[in-house]
């Protein structure tokens, strides 16, 4: 009996030790701002003036210009906070950006379309099938599954996201 509850015991134990890598922990300086370049394809986690992290991205599957309409395959442009997290995200993990601001509503709405929204920086799709194309998303930033790890352990609700063109 006390064999079978030494094997249970350890296996629990390492069932547990899988499911924790999704969720890690930070203890360095903070992540102040996070600068996007579209162009460019990176993301870098800042400091004040000091890169932390830096990241190769995809962007939405039509990524040149500024995310205007629900659907247009854009990624935004502009200074926005990061304000939410999403554990359960179809894309491993992900942080959500506050897209659309007061400006990108109402231009939308004055054109008669949605802006869209849920904009996030997240990982790959959960079923496994990765993107064949170097922009694949709707119009989020998107990493490998162990970057975002790093990312949603280290930036705080609140940070600011900038992203140029």
């Amino acid at each position: 009996m006390r064999f079978l509850s030494l094997i249970l015991t350890v296996v629990m134990a390492f069932s547990l030790a899988g499911c924790s890598g999704k969720f890690k922990t930070y203890n360095g300086p903070e992540v102040t701002q996070i600068l996007v370049y579209k162009a460019d394809r990176k993301m870098y986690l800042m400091h004040n003036k000091d890169v932390l992290k830096s990241y190769d991205i995809a962007l939405g599957f039509a990524p040149v210009g500024h995310k205007q309409f629900e659907g247009d395959g854009k990624t935004p442009e502009g200074t926005y906070r990061i304000d939410r997290r999403n554990p359960n995200s179809e894309f491993y993990l992900s942080v959500g950006m506050n897209y659309p601001n007061t400006e990108d509503f109402a231009f939308a709405s004055s054109q008669g379309k949605s802006a869209g929204g849920n904009i996030f920086i997240h990982g790959q799709p959960n079923s496994k099938k990765k993107a064949l194309r170097r922009d694949w998303t709707a119009g989020c930033i998107a990493v490998e599954d162990h970057e975002i790890e790093d990312i949603y352990a280290m930036v705080g609700d609140g940070t600011i996201i900038t992203v140029y063109p």
